[in-house]
């Protein structure tokens, strides 16, 4: 064989195993990958149960009930129309109360009550934390503990 021919039937062995590698890693991302879904758009489309997808909206106020465990709760979460059911068993996030927003990674049972692995709470953008809500920082004149330069 020439060597010429020998570069050519190379290249085309290469350009084959990186389609290859392309198609699995494709592959891979399409079964890992979770849909975003709102309340609203959750109850619209036909999610089987078990398929891994993620929730986002708002948790209804006085919809959190905690279990005796300690680690499981149920909430509701909502968006302009509907609402959804959620179970989680673990430790929530401390920005999660009512009212905020969260989003969770899971899948709907059977029953359609969203099954959450985990929660991801959201905060607006006038977040203060707990420890710093009383400080005044336009106080730097006259005290030592503000936040102000």
């Amino acid at each position: 064989m020439k060597p010429k021919h020998q570069r050519l039937f190379l290249a085309l062995i290469a350009v084959v195993a990186l389609g290859g590698a392309g198609l699995i890693a494709a592959s891979a991302l399409r079964e890992e990958a979770s849909y975003f879904y709102t309340p609203t758009t959750l109850a619209a489309a036909n999610v089987e149960p078990g398929k891994a997808i993620r929730l986002g909206g708002m948790v209804q106020k006085g919809s959190i009930v905690r279990g005796g465990d300690g680690v499981s709760i149920t909430f509701i979460v909502q968006d302009q129309e509907r609402s959804q059911k959620v179970a989680y068993r673990g430790i929530t996030p401390d920005l999660f109360v009512e009212g905020s927003g969260v989003v969770a990674d899971g899948h709907l049972r059977p029953d359609r009550v969203f099954v959450a692995e985990s929660l991801l709470a959201k905060h607006d953008e006038n977040y203060v934390p707990k420890e710093l809500a009383d400080i005044d920082i336009n106080a730097a004149a006259y005290t030592k503990d503000t936040l102000a330069p």
